[in-house]
Parts: C-alpha cells; sequence; structure tokens
C-alpha cells in the first residue's frame, strides 16, 4: 500500500497481485477504481472512474462506489421529496444520504485494507439524529474484494437504517465491444419503478438474465431475490463478475440490487445492492433496526469470475 497525490489530495493504493485498488478513505470512504493487469501488459479498469476535466472537483459523484447511508437513493414523507418521518418528526434526508460526501476517520490501514467510520457533521446531525457509529470495512484481494458496512447503536432506541452501494462498472471492457455484447443474471422474483411521488411501482415482466442494451434494465429495482448472487459479463459466460450479498437474512428481508446507467454512451453501469428498496422508512420494505448497544451488519463480495 503507498500514499498518493491526486489533484492535492491524498489517496491511497493498494496492490494485490495484478490488481490494483485506489481509495480515499477519509473522504465518503470511497472506493475510486479497481483495474487489473492483463498477462499482455494492458489494463482492464472493472470499477469505473473518470477522467478529471475540472480539477477543483476531482471526485464526482459518478464514478467509484459512493455509500450510500443511512437510506439508499430518494426519501419521500407524504409524496415530498428529500424528507422522512420518524417518530412522528419530519426531518431532511440528501438524496442516497450523507455518507458519500461525508468526512470520515481511518481506523484501520494496513496491507489488504482499510476501515474508517464517519464523522458526522451538524447537517447530518440534524437529518439523522440518532448516536451510532457507522464503519466501512474493505478487504482487497487479488481477483475480488468485499466492503462491510457496520452500525453500531451507542443510543436506547432502535436505530432504522436501510444502507447500500452504488458501484460504478466499466462497460462495455472491451475495445470492440458494446452493451449489446453483455448480460446481466439477477434472480428476483419482483422488481419495481421508484415513481416520483415515492411509491413503488411493479415493473412489466422481466427475465432472470438481460441484455444490457436493454432500456427497461435503466433504474430497474429488483428485489425479493431467490438467492444472494449477481452475475454479469459478456453473453459468451467468459469473464464474468459475480456479486454476493451478506449480511441481511430472515424471511423479511427484501434485499434489493438496482440497476441504472446515466446514457447510452456512459462508459459505466451500475449496479448496486441495497439493505431494500428507495424510501424504505415510508413503505417499510427493506427498513431495518439496529437494537440499543448491537451492531447491524450489511456485508457485499464482488469477485472476478
Amino acid at each position: 500500500m503507498e500514499s498518493v497525490d491526486y489533484f492535492g489530495h491524498t489517496i491511497r493504493k493498494w496492490k494485490r497481485g495484478a490488481s490494483t485498488f485506489l481509495a480515499y478513505p477519509e473522504k465518503g470512504a470511497r472506493l475510486m477504481n479497481w483495474h487489473l493487469q492483463l498477462a499482455d501488459g494492458s489494463v482492464r479498469d472493472i470499477i469505473h472512474w473518470p477522467e478529471i476535466e475540472n480539477p477543483d472537483n476531482p471526485f464526482p459523484f459518478d464514478g467509484g462506489n459512493p455509500i450510500l447511508f443511512p437510506f439508499s437513493a430518494r426519501t419521500f414523507d407524504q409524496g415530498d421529496i428529500h424528507f422522512w418521518r420518524h417518530e412522528g418528526v419530519r426531518r431532511i434526508m440528501p438524496m442516497h444520504g450523507f455518507a458519500h460526501n461525508g468526512i470520515f476517520e481511518l481506523v484501520e490501514f494496513e496491507d489488504n485494507g482499510f476501515s474508517a467510520a464517519l464523522q458526522p457533521d451538524e447537517k447530518a446531525r440534524e437529518a439523522y439524529p440518532f448516536d451510532y457509529q457507522f464503519t466501512v470495512i474493505y478487504r482487497f484481494l487479488e481477483l475480488s474484494f468485499s466492503v462491510e458496512f457496520r452500525l453500531f447503536n451507542r443510543g436506547d432506541e432502535a436505530l432504522p437504517w436501510s444502507a447500500g452501494h452504488h458501484f460504478y462498472f466499466q462497460l462495455p471492457w472491451h475495445d470492440s465491444a458494446s452493451r449489446s455484447n453483455y448480460r446481466i443474471e439477477i434472480p428476483a422474483r419482483k422488481a419495481f419503478r421508484h415513481m416520483s411521488d415515492g411509491t413503488l411501482e411493479p415493473a412489466p415482466p422481466f427475465e432472470k438474465t438481460t441484455s444490457f442494451d436493454d432500456p427497461e434494465l435503466v433504474d430497474r429495482i429488483h428485489t425479493k431475490l431467490k438467492t444472494t448472487e449477481v452475475r454479469f459479463g459478456p453473453k459468451n459466460g467468459e469473464e464474468d463478475i459475480v456479486m454476493r450479498l451478506h449480511g441481511i437474512s430472515g424471511e423479511t428481508a427484501d434485499q434489493t440490487v438496482t440497476t441504472w446507467t446515466r446514457s447510452e454512451e456512459s462508459p459505466f453501469y451500475c449496479v448496486e445492492p441495497w439493505m431494500g428498496p428507495p424510501n424504505s422508512p415510508e413503505h417499510k420494505k427493506g427498513l431495518y433496526f439496529v437494537p440499543p448497544k448491537k451492531t447491524g451488519i450489511f456485508s457485499v463480495e464482488v469477485s472476478l469470475g
């Protein structure tokens, strides 16, 4: 591992065999890029990071893995966006929460990864007024990594949360290919669209396997997973990326995988594992509670092959 200057910021680099991981633990606990050096000397990006055009803003949202905490995507209160309600009190809640651009304290910095704890500012404390410690733990291997959320409830009341990840995967990853050459397999029983008033509308019938050029895949919310493994890659079945969700279990589990991209020309496609669908504080699907003095855990593993 080593420290690297990046437009005046100190980011961290890990070399694990053929893989290189770049992250900024102190700013959003952000994994920025994962790339692999191939046998012919070329480099394949797996986690996408954009070319920076504005050095004054070297950390755009569209890249790496922004952390979504305490809730994923948009929350609503009685149809009003960017609010949520708890114990009868309406509070502001930014899109994707506040951890993705928050300040973190580096707790561990090791040869195989790091852990960092969120330091909530005044706005974060107003939005989420609880006594807690939220920690993000990354572990890097040659052909995989894992990331774990730990939410420790230091208070005396149950702590609501429904966090998630916003992985930006490079796609396509072959120079001569297009999205039509890739597919994704999501073992979901149900899928939804998130409407402008915060409600979830059932999506049209869908297949387990979907081509990445299918417009219906964009912003589709997949839930009620039959298994916790998602697989995607070229349609010939080679070079797959495999994602496994861990940590939330039980008959009421509503673990979710959302697929999204910004445009047809974007060099990425997001495959986002969430604890539950968006707007969980209002409709209660995928909303979990950490009892006092206990720790809630949500973890994800991403691997090649």
